[in-house]
């Protein structure tokens, strides 16, 4: 009896290699694949490799020349880099919102593509990363605080801590995400044993580095626009906004190259998510504007000079209320009728969202806390085009490190690089 060609054939096994010989097979594909493409993808890379070389000619410029060149002084030690740094951190954080719903609630769509989200969430650390080394001014010095070669200053330095939680989520995902393609590209199932306790301790541990961030400004007492005890709950929901919001423009782009499909159900999971923090995010603003504003003090002054201006100063009153309006824009396209069907008020509301927080974290939380100084004195801080520069060169490596990530890690993540193809 003839064989039915239309029958399911089952494919042949993973040819069995040593571990060792895999292992390299996989790196080498991993490479091969970084540097191959479309003309689109080269274009993208060649952008992005050109704006990160500026910034490195800039860095190398701060380095020669001092922190002169940047608009940095005594009165405001930190600036356009630490804001950058704490938006990073809660985009880093707001990754696990792909995380939660795939394995804790056992989303089924959301496991079809929660490798973005391990993806985003090491390329973001290597943003955050990316503007300590530049503050520092002397990151050869950086020895100092390595454990047994420097003096750590451990438990008592939350910066020290924060050491401890960025690099510990790093290294998390980077194992989860490097086994679970591994895996794919042998064609075997992976070992729950080797990634899952991972996978929620990355949940717990996602929570943590913001949550150390902003006990990092909240301990300072001579401080007083961080000593709130708002500040870590509105860097989650921050957090939260943010990174469902890049996840989302991430996605429509990944399902637009044809490099992944999947269902609307991520999208409008992250959706809901981001619905609610959004409200959250504004009433909690509110509520810190209430207390300043109708009680007075110390806290109020900052407050006013934030949001009004004082004593003919007012650098970062367009900056607050731009994020405002933003934030509240966003608000109302997320919960338009519309919004639920139409992809581009869900991508402008997304962008919106993104770019609000990005400017209240950023200028509207940093700064604010050096102005008023500590002598009462108002010394406005503007950043200088070197650090814009800088900044600049370190967004676009971590978009270097993103794209490459996405491009690798979804070639394997369905398939079409395995140990059979190479």
């Amino acid at each position: 009896m003839a064989a039915d060609p239309t029958a399911a054939v089952t494919p042949p096994p993973p040819p069995s290699l040593p571990p060792a010989l895999s292992y390299l097979r996989f790196l080498r594909a991993a490479l091969v694949r970084s540097f191959s493409g479309s003309w689109r993808f080269y274009a993208w890379m060649t952008i992005l490799t050109a704006i990160a070389l500026v910034g490195l000619n800039a860095w190398g410029h701060q380095l020669n020349q001092g922190m002169q060149v940047t608009a940095l002084s005594d009165h405001v030690s930190w600036g356009l880099y630490i804001a950058n740094f704490t938006f990073g951190v809660g985009l880093a954080a707001g990754a696990v919102m792909m995380v939660i719903p795939a394995y804790l609630y056992d989303d089924h769509e959301m496991h079809d593509v929660v490798i973005i989200g391990e993806l985003l969430a090491i390329a973001a650390i290597v943003v955050c990363i990316g503007f300590i080394i530049v503050d520092m001014g002397r990151p050869d010095r950086l020895w100092h605080i390595i454990p047994g070669i420097g003096r750590f200053h451990w438990p008592v330095s939350m910066l020290t801590w924060d050491v401890l939680v960025l690099n510990g989520y790093l290294l998390i995902n980077l194992h989860i995400a490097g086994y679970l393609m591994y895996q794919r590209y042998l064609g075997k199932k992976p070992r729950k044993g080797w990634y899952l306790p991972f996978v929620f301790l990355s949940i717990g541990w996602a929570i943590s580095i913001h949550t150390v961030t902003a006990f990092l400004y909240q301990g300072l007492g001579g401080r007083p626009f961080w000593n709130s005890a708002l500040l870590a709950p509105r860097f989650l929901a921050t957090a939260f906004i943010s990174g469902p919001a890049f996840v989302i423009v991430l996605l429509h782009v990944v399902r637009w190259t044809g490099r992944l499909t999947f269902g609307d159900g991520p999208i409008r999971t992250l959706t809901s998510i981001m619905r609610v923090t959004v409200l959250l995010n504004l009433f909690m603003l509110g509520s810190e504007l209430f207390t300043a504003l109708y009680t007075g003090g110390s806290h109020a002054t900052a407050i006013e000079y934030l949001f009004f201006g004082s004593h003919g100063k007012h650098a970062l009153v367009p900056y607050m209320w731009t994020a405002v309006a933003l934030n509240v824009t966003s608000a109302v396209l997320l919960y338009l009728p519309r919004t639920r069907t139409d992809h581009r008020l869900l991508l402008a509301a997304c962008g919106a969202a993104f770019v609000g927080i990005y400017l209240e974290k950023g200028m509207g939380l940093i700064v604010p806390g050096f102005v008023p100084s500590t002598l009462h004195e108002l010394v406005e801080y503007t950043p200088s085009v070197t650090e814009w520069k800088v900044t600049a060169g370190i967004w676009a490596l971590g978009l270097l490190v993103l794209t490459v990530a996405l491009k690798v890690g979804l070639a394997m993540w369905t398939g079409r690089v395995n140990v059979r193809t190479d």
